[in-house]
């Protein structure tokens, strides 16, 4: 396997939260994860950086546990970019980009020009080149995300995860910071893995998707196999009309209304 979960089991305290999960994802591929609120998609990704410790099973690379690894070897080639982000808000981009090449650096060294360039290098990737001596704190919400981002691409990655990277953004912002990760998948020729929760999203940047629901996958398969009228009823509730996206040649959801209780008149 190239890279996967492998019979994972995640649990808080007594409180089950998954359940013998198999996940494989091809190698350059751009896959999204989908879900109910609460259905584990993010404590999914937290096993690879190891803030989250499954119950059971193992996360595979190469066909090795990530357990094999070091972690210096490993933040070599995989990146995760939490939902959340915490850094010091008076900072440059150029400085926070900078903080990708901390996998390279020897102990007591400083950066070497080979990290100068790839510094150089990710910000021009993400349309920030002229942007590097920016405060934090005065970008746009797409602009900070684009920041972030190159972040991990300065890691020099192989395999890039993403938990919710359009959220808090307008509709514009989620446009440019999705098409930006299409470009990167297809110019870096890397595995990019993240969690959405906007169908239409999923199904016009996905080449695959994978469904959780009650704890165990529900579904999974390309966009037009998972992005459809029974899944969207039963794993939202929700009926919808699904049509055809012609131009990006993809489904297109149009939610209808619930199709469950809510107590709501």
């Amino acid at each position: 396997m190239y890279f996967g979960f492998q019979n994972i089991s995640i649990a808080y305290g007594k409180q089950p939260i998954l359940e013998n999960i198999n996940m494989e994802f091809e190698k350059g591929s751009l896959t999204t994860i989908i879900g109910p609120n609460g259905c584990g998609k993010s404590s999914l990704l937290k096993t690879v950086s190891r803030v989250v410790s499954p119950s059971a099973g193992e996360v595979v690379f190469q066909d090795k546990p990530l357990r094999a690894y070091a972690p210096k070897e490993l933040a070599k080639r995989i990146a995760y970019l939490p939902q959340v982000h915490m850094s010091p808000k008076d900072i440059t981009i150029r400085t926070l980009v900078s903080y990708g090449r901390y996998p390279y650096k020897k102990f007591a060294s400083g950066m070497t020009g080979q990290d100068y360039e790839m510094v150089e290098q990710s910000l021009a990737l993400t349309g920030l080149e002229n942007m590097g001596d920016r405060l934090l704190n005065n970008l746009s919400g797409g602009e900070k995300q684009r920041a972030w981002i190159a972040m991990t691409i300065c890691q020099q990655p192989e395999i890039l995860l993403l938990d919710e990277p359009i959220t808090y953004l307008d509709i514009g912002y989620q446009v440019e910071v999705l098409e930006l990760i299409q470009k990167l998948k297809k110019q870096l020729k890397i595995t990019i893995i993240m969690v959405l929760h906007d169908m239409n999203f999923t199904a016009r940047y996905s080449d695959w998707v994978y469904i959780l629901k009650d704890r165990h996958i529900y579904g999974s398969g390309r966009p037009e196999e998972t992005i459809e009228y029974e899944k969207m009823e039963q794993v939202f509730g929700i009926g919808s009309q699904v049509l055809r996206d012609e131009k990006n040649n993809c489904p297109f959801i149009i939610p209808e209304k619930l199709q469950v209780e809510t107590g709501l008149k």
